[in-house]
């Protein structure tokens, strides 16, 4: 089990502490809302009204002790920014920070924060990517510029097999899982000289770019 806080109880900073409890973990939450604290005060470890900008407040929520924080105070740059501040002093080395904007993020991590997530580009990204292709199911960022991405397999792969394609060859993407639709079996050992059929789903990992390419090709 591990120990998280998280200051900043909107719709973001609340799923986020409530899917932590229920994986099991400690969780104490902080918000300067009182009725923010109620609505989560019986599903996580510990709820408090009170603002994260001093270091000594977090401590009364036993924040020294935590293995991660994460920072969800809505368009407020400024206690973002201090509360940052606020918890490594206490010694917090991983900060995860909710922003709102590009410079928001760059703000952030110049403050040390381990990682940004900006929840609104994120969405509209893996919108766009999906409606602008037929055959992209789902895409899910996992570093600037790089990506998973399930692809629905084109007509004319139907047949050939992933040693046929070469794909991590050919568009540098590599191959981490099949999703079969029709049976529901997912497979992640997979074989190379299987040929695909109109029913398998590609899960792909790889640049963007490269990923975008793919889909053209396809």
């Amino acid at each position: 089990m591990k120990r998280f806080v998280v200051v900043g109880l909107g719709n973001f900073g609340s799923a986020v502490a409530e899917t932590l409890s229920e994986l099991g973990h400690e969780v104490a939450a902080l918000d300067t809302s009182e009725e923010a604290v109620d609505r989560l005060a019986d599903r996580i470890a510990r709820a408090a009204v009170g603002s994260g900008l001093e270091a000594s407040v977090l401590e009364r929520i036993g924040a020294r002790s935590a293995d991660a924080a994460i920072i969800s105070t809505g368009d407020d740059i400024t206690a973002s920014a201090l509360t940052t501040l606020a918890l490594k002093d206490l010694g917090i080395k991983e900060i995860y920070v909710k922003v709102v904007s590009r410079d928001h993020g760059r703000v952030m991590e110049r403050l040390g924060a381990t990682e940004t997530v900006f929840p609104e580009r994120d969405s509209a990204q893996r919108l766009a990517r999906q409606i602008a292709s037929r055959r992209v199911v789902k895409f899910v960022e996992l570093a600037p510029g790089f990506s998973l991405q399930e692809m629905a397999v084109p007509d004319r792969w139907v047949g050939r097999s992933l040693r046929e394609l070469d794909l991590p060859h050919s568009f540098r993407v590599v191959v981490v899982g099949i999703h079969d639709y029709v049976t529901g079996n997912f497979g992640v050992v997979l074989d190379p000289d299987a040929p695909l059929t109109t029913s398998d789903t590609l899960i792909l990992v790889g640049g963007n770019k490269d990923l975008e390419r793919l889909d053209k090709a396809g």
